[in-house]
């Protein structure tokens, strides 16, 4: 009879007898704990203090009661809410909640809160530290009030662009289920991107060209997120890629992907300048993640560019591909299905 109660179960579920032994475990809590778990002291098997003073207390008290259970594994850490329930004759039963997923969401949430917390921190410090100065000791001092003002404004900006960019990354995220239909010329987006950053390319000492194909490649596309996309890539070739002398944005169609995403568009941005440390690439498209933190900062880099231009991409069904080596550039690759 016990062993139908918990064969119906659809999670981890073990009964521990009058004698703190396991008499039955369905077929999930024995891959969970190996078959040699029955007939087993639970102190054994689960030796999480939490949990066992969970499991005396219902032995004990005959009170439902929960706890954790923390399985670590070679690639990541299982985490489990048991649920701790008498029963009929000194038994208690043990239910097995896999949270891992909650837990890991958490995680991330706290992240980015505390992330963004420590980007908004900074520039705030800034600004209350000069409105205190100009307040008092610089309050006579025209030198020191125009410098200080430059930058307030400064920071100011940086705190505009990582809201603008926060803002960004949560509509795209809102809207990356839904599919755009919308048909759009890539070759004349990239176009109009290329023109718009040619006085910030001319500036940092590069020169900004369009190769490939030139005919219109029309695809099903947001024309606001693909620019947001492009820019965001070009803008970030001028800035850590602008000493290599000449950024490339490569158009072409591509034919031969017809099992996974069939004809797509290929759009290529190339710098020659000192390139990535391959063990940064995996990580680039994370929020907040940098290869240089002091450099990104002093750049205007709020560390969320590359996250935009990721979910941008898997909302257009697409890929976005990194390859770089030291001291050879990079290349950051749009792959964009074109039905």
């Amino acid at each position: 009879m016990l062993r139908m109660v918990v064969d119906g179960i659809p999670v981890p579920a073990l009964i521990i007898g009058s004698d703190e032994r396991i008499i039955v475990a369905n077929e999930t809590a024995l891959d969970l704990f190996g078959q040699a778990v029955i007939g087993r002291h639970y102190i054994l098997t689960m030796r999480q203090p939490g949990l066992l003073d969970a499991i005396e207390g219902t032995l004990r008290h005959k009170q439902k009661a929960c706890g954790r259970h923390i399985i670590t594994g070679p690639s990541r850490e299982a985490t489990y809410r048991v649920t701790v329930s008498p029963m009929p004759e000194d038994q208690v039963m043990c239910v097995f909640e896999d949270i891992t997923e909650q837990e890991q969401v958490g995680a991330i949430r706290r992240d980015f809160v505390a992330n963004v917390s420590h980007e908004l921190r900074t520039p705030l410090t800034s600004l209350l530290g000069f409105i205190e100065t100009l307040q008092g000791a610089a309050k006579d001092d025209p030198a020191a009030r125009g410098r200080f003002l430059t930058i307030m404004s400064r920071e100011a900006e940086r705190m505009n662009r990582l809201v603008r960019d926060l803002l960004s990354l949560s509509r795209v995220e809102s809207e990356e289920r839904v599919r755009p239909t919308t048909p759009v010329d890539i070759v004349a987006l990239v176009a109009g991107a290329v023109t718009a950053l040619r006085p910030t390319a001319a500036a940092a000492g590069a020169e900004l060209e369009i190769t490939g194909q030139q005919e219109p490649l029309v695809i099903p596309a947001d024309p606001d997120q693909m620019v947001q996309v492009f820019q965001n890539l070009i803008e970030n070739a001028i800035k850590y890629g602008a000493t290599g002398g000449r950024i490339t944005i490569d158009l072409r169609r591509d034919d031969t992907d017809t099992l996974r995403l069939g004809p797509t568009v290929v759009i290529d941005v190339i710098d020659r300048g000192e390139g990535i440390d391959p063990i940064h690439i995996p990580r680039l498209t994370e929020r907040f993640y940098r290869v240089d933190n002091h450099r990104s900062r002093e750049m205007g880099g709020t560390g969320l560019g590359l996250a935009i231009v990721k979910h941008i991409v898997n909302r257009h069904r697409g890929r976005f591909r990194i390859e770089s080596e030291k001291g050879k550039g990079s290349v950051f690759t749009v792959i964009l299905p074109q039905n």
